[in-house]
């Protein structure tokens, strides 16, 4: 096992740990540890709410949840020799749920959770179409999932960080927080936000104390998107095996880590919308000199994805187009066609007896294919959603025989209205 360089008690919050992370970006965080070039390393993750969603049947958490604590993040960690204009490569070795710990309080600890977030606390992709709060907890056995809020499905999990990435220059931050203040100021009263301006309130800054914490809290951009160092992208590929190349801004890099998922669809389209889980991952990292110019990678990552199960062979697709529920057409929407295409997909499992909000949290959980199928013949888009037949215990394909009828079971608990 590589060394241990960031360990988490699950007996003790993410702030009353030895080592103290992070939940904002600003290169002014200190790091946790130094790490060198060709060095391999363990990275304990707590999952992004620190333990605020619980293994129930309520979808009150889910409702209340404190989008102001998020994310939880492992490190930073400078590397040795980086400077910016350099790339970071970071291989994936491993990751997994929280280690020896099979049944908790804590997700990870034998089981995650996917919710569907209500459109007055951070919404979803479909958030007009699902307004209100939902949860499904998942069961781990091995790397499979089965969820009692949504029978008649397992699947092998994609395991993945969520979110991963480099501090950002003093320059980028506040690149950043001028142009989402721009795009706020479009539509200040919008619920949902358009985007999250800095929040000191539960602002998490390492060792920071005092007047230093102070300024760094009100400079921080919030984790929520991602950006030019990678950030929140919620890519599901990145498995396993997957090597990334970041764009290095400041010195030493400051790596974080943190949002670990055991499973995802193309999309995260809930918003909670991977299975959500703490764990482990280990890391090892090397440094491109220059790279950033001789690679042309200069505001985006890249990335080689990891090459791990499940391998799906039969898949059913639904497409989309970019016209609105109401009939308007919009032109070249790709995500709205998207959102069509989803919303296609949960009509047709509601045939065989899911509810809607369980057919939408399976979308946001396993590991569907999303794609820009068609971005130039105007005035539609197509895009369109590959679910995987596999992970049904009954036949999905459209027959002659009509769709099987499946007991949904105690269904998605829904919260009340706060």
């Amino acid at each position: 096992m590589p060394e241990l360089l960031f360990a988490l008690d699950s007996n003790r919050r993410f702030t009353d740990q030895e080592k103290i992370g992070h939940n904002r970006w600003h290169p002014d965080i200190p790091p946790v540890a130094t790490v060198r070039p060709g060095q391999s390393f363990r990275v304990h993750c707590r999952e992004w709410f620190d333990g605020a969603i619980h293994n129930d049947d309520s979808a009150e958490d889910v409702r209340d949840a404190p989008l102001t604590r998020v994310h939880a993040l492992s490190g930073p960690f400078a590397v040795e020799g980086a400077e910016p204009g350099d790339l970071l490569m970071v291989d994936i070795l491993d990751m997994g749920p929280i280690p020896q710990e099979d049944s908790g309080p804590l997700a990870g600890q034998g089981w995650g959770y996917t919710g569907i977030f209500a459109k007055a606390n951070g919404g979803s992709f479909l958030t007009d179409q699902f307004p209100d709060a939902y949860k499904a907890v998942w069961d781990f056995t091995g790397h499979r999932a089965t969820s009692r809020h949504i029978p008649g499905v397992s699947f092998t999990g994609m395991s993945h960080p969520g979110l991963m990435g480099t501090a950002p220059s003093a320059a980028l931050l506040a690149k950043w927080n001028q142009r989402e203040a721009a795009l706020r100021a479009t539509a200040p009263d919008r619920v949902p936000p358009l985007c999250l301006p800095p929040e000191p309130q539960d602002a998490i800054l390492g060792t920071l104390t005092g007047a230093e914490f102070d300024r760094v809290a009100a400079e921080a951009a919030r984790t929520a998107p991602p950006r030019e160092n990678g950030g929140n992208q919620d890519i599901k590929n990145f498995t396993t095996g997957t090597r990334v190349f970041y764009p290095v801004y400041v010195p030493g890099a400051h790596l974080s880590v943190g949002d670990l998922h055991f499973s995802q669809g193309d999309g995260e389209i809930t918003f909670c919308g991977g299975i959500e889980m703490g764990g482990f991952i280990d890391l090892h990292v090397d440094l491109i000199k220059n790279g950033m110019q001789t690679y042309g990678v200069t505001e985006n990552a890249i990335f080689l994805p990891g090459n791990t199960p499940p391998q799906f062979s039969q898949w059913l697709a639904f497409s989309g187009i970019s016209v609105t529920l109401d009939g308007e057409q919009r032109y070249l929407d790709s995500q709205l066609a998207y959102q069509r295409a989803c919303l296609h997909a949960i009509d047709y499992l509601t045939r065989f007896g899911y509810q809607p909000e369980q057919a939408y949290l399976l979308l946001g959980a396993a590991p569907i294919e999303g794609r820009f199928s068609g971005v130039v013949d105007i005035p539609n888009s197509c895009a369109t959603v590959y679910l995987p037949t596999e992970i049904f215990d009954f036949d999905v394909r459209p027959s002659a025989a009509g769709p099987a009828r499946i007991d949904p079971g105690r269904g998605a608990p829904k919260a009340s209205m706060s």
